[in-house]
């Protein structure tokens, strides 16, 4: 005969007052965790109680029920009940529904605690983002979401925004085939196309790194932290129906500005109309451009202005700003630390005397009628309108000239009538990657990226020269004594002379570079001190000591450090021969060991535009084998170029790597023995026993908080 199954008996549910509801002893929670108990009663207030108590008779010494009940299970809605109770928002003696335990059960009421605390299963973080979605979708505002629920505002917006990623991905989260940190990424973009394109990407690839997703998503868009960005202003780009992009779970400094070419039209537009306020001034051409090019003004004669005194107002407001700056300083000299307001404020003081020390310039009328300005936008996204220079074809015409149209523009009398050409230019640099195929070979070096590389270290070179006079002095001296001993030609007075050297192939990061701001420095530093005739200038130099004497010799020599490389004339041109390229790249070789130059010291790093993006794959995995070893380079050899690229500028960033161009012939830059690959990469790409798995890490946050 079957045995008869036993049937299961539940606690019974009955309504007990408040007042007769103690809390147990045998809780086991102790710590404080999870909403505040202020909170749960405010939910409690508005919702009310979703949950009946777990409690049990409280026994006397003969084991009689008292008529009081202790709770072990639903301590926190107690305390929650009992702040309601003391706001008289709640009766003393209010029913409240609790589930009744036999006291004669077995089973201990800590067990009961534990098991109904560890047994509660935590929402799958997609089952609460895709809830704050239908609560928005049923008229719920951000802030009412995030009132009712005891969260931030911006928390709200995070979940909504991970409940809008393309649902395959959301599908593909949910089976655990993707991380939190990985769906967050995702959100940077709406375009559920694109999601789903970058992540079938990745499955190619071991590196499936959050960062790397959001490069790859927002690789055709520009950061807010751009000149040009920052120039036009994003509401004035949202206006023009510009979309930004921005990440909600990492700082992205005002987002990415989707539309390059919208960007790029209203800064030009900008530009112009800037434009067209200076020309109101008379200058004779006005020259447009979101950027120039480095030594973009070099042919051109620079006026020479007034600088615009300051107003007794302005000089009071300096002395003010100056004075409360010192005060400031000498306040918290010795803090490690500036109060935020007090750092706010000295910012603005440095903004505002910047303003006031930048002073503009008087010009002659006669000279703006000949001269013309550069109109472009600076590193800070400011305009900056560069005035007074003078092309070689307006240059006043000497008394007698036959030419009566240049009598005209040239004499002394009524300058002619200011006219303004104006030229948008937008000039993109860089040529583009070669495409290296299948062709594992490695080639050489594109002469355009040759050129450009030299370049940079034509102009390290010299700033290297002009703080070393000895050096400086010595090559004058050998270039005179070559033109002395061995092509002596006859001529004028004295024909040494420094001619300056122009670079035709330039990339676009070379008048930013550190080299050149401190050759604009310097020669701006010197240019102030000459006399502004040049009668009075060899007084002017007899009159120096022989320390500033030799400086200034070394300046002027180092303009004429010519360390390019450039394509032979093979056909007895009046171009340089190949011979000749040779012999000066040699002659900057030694003359860079003199002076000690370093291209990693003087701020050149491998970054995809300058290099890495121009070279063929076999050159990207060579430097990184030089620089991080084989098995780096193993590491990303399968790929694509795009990828290979940029995950090579991450790989090489600080490990001093040179490209040959810009290496000494003799010199060893790489070290010995490359580091151990293991120790330096990020776990994804590390891989081996010794990398940290997804299963070691520390547990993921829930819904991105």
């Amino acid at each position: 005969m079957a045995k008869a199954i036993q049937k299961i008996i539940l606690s019974a549910s009955r309504d007990i007052p408040f007042s007769k509801l103690v809390l147990s002893q045998s809780n086991v929670r102790r710590l404080k965790a999870g909403v505040s108990i202020e909170d749960l009663a405010g939910d409690i207030a508005r919702r009310g109680l979703l949950q009946s108590l777990n409690v049990r008779p409280v026994l006397d010494a003969e084991g009689a029920e008292t008529g009081m009940f202790e709770i072990p299970a639903g301590g926190r809605r107690y305390r929650a009940l009992e702040r309601l109770v003391k706001q008289k928002r709640l009766a003393r003696t209010a029913p409240i529904p609790c589930i009744v335990r036999d006291p004669t059960v077995e089973i201990s009421a800590e067990e009961d605690s534990l098991a109904e605390n560890i047994q509660r299963v935590a929402l799958h973080p997609l089952d609460q983002f895709r809830a704050f979605k239908v609560l928005r979708d049923q008229g719920a505002g951000e802030e009412e979401i995030a009132a009712r629920f005891f969260v931030a505002p911006a928390v709200v917006k995070q979940r909504l925004r991970l409940a809008s990623v393309s649902e395959k991905l959301l599908g593909i989260y949910a089976e655990d085939g993707m991380t939190l940190d990985q769906l967050m990424a995702f959100t940077v973009t709406t375009d559920h196309a694109r999601q789903e394109q970058v992540w079938e990407a990745l499955q190619q690839s071991y590196d499936k790194e959050p960062y790397l997703i959001r490069r790859q998503l927002t690789e055709s868009a520009v950061r807010a932290s751009d000149r040009r960005a920052r120039f036009v202003g994003l509401d004035a780009y949202k206006a023009a129906g510009g979309a930004v992009l921005r990440d909600l779970f990492e700082e992205d400094n005002g987002g990415w500005l989707q539309d390059m070419a919208l960007l790029d039209r209203l800064a030009t537009e900008k530009l112009a109309a800037e434009a067209e306020k200076i020309a109101g001034e008379g200058w004779k051409w006005i020259e447009v451009a979101v950027d120039f090019r480095y030594g973009h003004a070099h042919h051109l004669r620079r006026l020479d202005g007034v600088e615009v005194e300051l107003t007794p107002e302005e000089q009071a407001t300096f002395d003010a700003l100056t004075a409360e700056q010192a005060k400031f300083e000498g306040e918290y000299e010795g803090a490690d630390e500036l109060p935020d307001e007090i750092d706010a404020r000295l910012g603005e003081i440095e903004e505002a005397l910047a303003a006031l020390e930048s002073r503009p310039v008087h010009y002659e009328p006669a000279e703006i009628a000949r001269a013309g300005v550069f109109v472009s936008i600076d590193a800070n996204g400011r305009l900056a309108a560069d005035r007074g220079y003078v092309r070689p074809e307006d240059e006043p015409v000497p008394a007698g000239s036959e030419d009566p149209a240049a009598d005209e523009i040239g004499g002394v009398g009524e300058a002619a009538p200011a006219a303004f050409a104006q030229r948008t230019v937008i000039t993109i640099g860089g040529d583009q990657p070669e495409d290296d195929g299948d062709d594992e070979a490695i080639k050489p070096l594109p002469e355009r990226l040759v050129s450009e590389l030299t370049a940079h270290r034509t102009l390290a070179l010299r700033d290297a020269v002009a703080n070393n006079p000895q050096v400086a002095f010595t090559a004058l001296l050998h270039k005179l004594c070559l033109d002395t001993f061995r092509h002596s030609v006859p001529g004028a007075c004295l024909e040494a002379s420094v001619r300056h050297v122009f670079f035709p192939a330039q990339s676009a990061d070379l008048k930013d570079s550190s080299s050149a701001k401190a050759v604009a420095d310097r020669h701006e530093a010197w240019k102030a001190e000459l006399p502004k005739e040049e009668d009075g200038l060899w007084d002017w130099l007899a009159a120096l000591d022989d320390s500033r004497r030799v400086a200034l010799l070394a300046h002027c020599v180092s303009f004429g450090v010519n360390a390019l490389y450039e394509k032979g004339d093979g056909y007895g041109g009046p171009g340089v021969s190949a011979h000749g390229v040779q012999q000066r790249i040699a002659q900057a070789d030694r003359l860079a060991r003199a002076v000690g130059l370093d291209m990693v010291e003087a701020g050149w790093r491998p970054t995809v535009d300058n290099y890495l993006g121009r070279v063929t794959k076999p050159r990207i995995l060579e430097a990184v084998r030089e620089a991080k070893g084989d098995q780096a380079a193993q590491l990303i050899d399968h790929l694509k170029k795009t990828e290979m690229a940029k995950e090579a500028e991450r790989l090489l960033d600080g490990t001093g790597w040179l490209p040959e161009p810009l290496r000494l012939a003799d010199s060893a830059d790489m070290p010995d023995t490359p580091a151990d690959p293991a120790e330096e990469l990020p776990a994804f790409l590390a891989g081996g026993e010794g990398g940290v798995t997804a299963d070691e890490s520390e547990p993921l946050p829930i819904a991105a908080e």
